[in-house]
């Protein structure tokens, strides 16, 4: 697991924030509308903290076996029952319950752990098969002879 950012936010970070995780997650790889998507769902869960859960929260990102992932946790009464599933679209009319709706559908998963006692919103994207940090090595045959090269 590599730690890429950990911090408190409130609603003066937001904007920092978002640029922070769009530089970091490019750093690892993800790029064009994936990661369009993934900050978009970050910054979705952090306002979300921020409107609904006393203007504050805390916020994690890293990477772990190939995937981006991101913790936003707040302090917050909660996400009350019908807004928590994100399942169908909120009508054009609605003012509330787009947030979670954009974040299910933005990120590869997203998982809401929430009750009387806060709320948190763990994101995750895959990302793309890179071979960075794999090097060449050489293979010797029984009695020294070279035998070829691979890359492992």
């Amino acid at each position: 697991m590599s730690t890429l950012l950990t911090q408190t936010f409130t609603l003066q970070d937001v904007t920092r924030l978002r640029h922070a995780v769009a530089e970091r997650a490019r750093k690892c790889g993800l790029n064009g509308p994936r990661l369009d998507d993934f900050v978009l769902a970050v910054h979705e869960s952090v306002v979300n903290a921020v409107e609904h859960a006393g203007g504050h929260g805390r916020f994690r990102l890293w990477t772990v076996d190939g995937v981006i992932r991101s913790e936003t946790s707040d302090r917050g009464s909660g996400i009350p029952d019908g807004y928590v599933n994100g399942g169908k679209r909120p009508s054009d009319q609605s003012y509330t319950g787009r947030g979670i709706y954009l974040i299910r559908r933005l990120c590869d998963a997203a998982d809401f752990r929430t009750g009387p006692g806060g709320t948190t919103v763990l994101l995750t994207m895959r990302l793309p098969h890179t071979h960075q940090g794999m090097r060449r090595i050489r293979v010797a045959a029984p009695g020294g002879r070279a035998f070829g090269r691979f890359t492992a």
